[in-house]
């Protein structure tokens, strides 16, 4: 059978699991067997120009994509909330759509230069299970020193995180225990957090993505058969608890504030500190404001009032969306370097991955006229907060 010169075997894997398919599934939708889907995907044969067609519309990515080199990327030491059987499905999935995540950075990595890494250098024992809770409050003290945050509430945890030079993402997760995952990779200079969008709260988000920090700072050089290990597992996923309740809720100024602890007041500070109602209960058990018995009812009316499934100004507090990857697209769209339909071109992947994956509007690459450009300096880009500021 005539196959296709230059089909990339990893290609197809990679777009089938983004697409939440197994093997048996593409096969019955491309209308072949699960046995040549097996053979494309390990290399063996290269599908039909026919087949390749359909792989294409089914899959949902132009042609060109099953033609382009395979990228590397180092995909170990990903930091998961869950690492059970049962969230493998939707790991495979997100982890194939982080990969084209990372390709686009890379791409745009020859064009922009990205805020410098700038992460408090903590000292961290070899074994993080020696880490104390109390070494944990010290240590995120330590980062909010740092960052110069003092003891006020953080007016955006994903802009923090951008300017200081880790590459924030966000995309569908799949699974209910799955909200975040966070990877420093060993062949590159940044370490990258991706947020869920299935949940749409905030406070969730913003605790999320510190918990995802506290990974990164935390637990970057562990053994990762830890991972393998439940009470292992376990303890680093409180460590990292304890951490982003301590960056979102600074022990003195946070106590101060709160005159008394009642359900309604922890709606009252929900807004000023961006933290929900039951990581303040969490908090106050950290700081003793609350002994046992008190947490236990605060559980229990938390449970009368519903608020354990959705909490009172979820639906009203704006999320957090990452900025940096998005300023970067408009940044060499809007300078010349590339038109639309170049970058979608080279990229090789579905406009509507990219804009989804890059946090740009739907649309966002429906107008590609073409446009003669001029080349042009490498450009600099400095996120501040407030508006974004360019330099050559």
């Amino acid at each position: 059978m005539l196959g296709t010169p230059g089909f990339r075997a990893k290609r197809l894997a990679q777009a089938r699991l983004a697409r939440g398919l197994t093997a048996v599934s593409l096969s019955e939708l491309v209308g072949v067997k699960s046995a040549n889907i097996s053979q494309y995907e390990h290399a063996k044969q290269s599908p039909s120009p026919s087949v390749l067609e359909k792989l294409s519309q089914v899959l949902n990515v132009p042609q060109q994509f099953f033609l382009k080199p395979e990228w590397t990327s180092d995909m170990d030491r990903i930091n998961y909330r869950s690492m059970s059987s049962a969230t493998k499905g939707a790991r495979n999935r997100v982890e194939a759509r982080y990969e084209w995540m990372k390709e686009i950075v890379a791409y745009l990595a020859e064009f922009v230069d990205f805020p410098a890494l700038a992460l408090p250098n903590i000292n961290i024992p070899n074994d993080f299970h020696t880490l104390s809770m109390a070494d944990i409050e010290s240590i995120a003290t330590a980062c909010r020193q740092f960052w110069n945050l003092g003891v006020s509430p953080i007016s955006d945890v994903v802009l923090l995180l951008e300017n200081s030079g880790v590459i924030v993402g966000r995309g569908e997760m799949g699974a209910e225990t799955l909200d975040a995952f966070s990877q420093w990779p060993k062949d590159e200079p940044r370490p990258y957090i991706f947020l869920g969008s299935d949940k749409t709260s905030l406070v969730r988000s913003r605790f999320d993505a510190l918990h995802e920090l506290g990974h990164l700072l935390l637990h970057r050089n562990i053994d990762r058969r830890a991972l393998k290990n439940n009470v292992s597992f376990r303890l680093m996923e409180d460590q990292c608890h304890y951490f982003s309740s301590a960056m979102l809720l600074p022990g003195e100024a946070y106590s101060r504030e709160l005159i008394e602890p009642t359900l309604n007041a922890f709606l009252t500070l929900k807004p000023r500190w961006k933290a929900s109602i039951a990581g303040q209960i969490k908090r106050c058990e950290h700081l003793g404001i609350l002994n046992p018995d008190g947490i236990k009812r605060m559980w229990i009316n938390m449970n009368r009032r519903g608020w354990r499934t959705a909490e009172p100004l979820d639906d009203k507090l704006p999320t957090e969306e990452p900025r940096l990857l998005r300023r970067s697209i408009n940044l060499v769209i809007e300078s010349g370097l590339k038109t639309k339909s170049q970058m979608i071109g080279d990229l090789g992947l579905n406009p509507g991955d990219v804009e989804a994956l890059m946090c740009l509007p739907a649309g966002y690459f429906e107008d590609r006229r073409a446009e003669a450009t001029e080349p042009q300096l490498k450009t600099k880009m400095v996120i501040e907060f407030g508006r974004p500021k360019w330099r050559s």
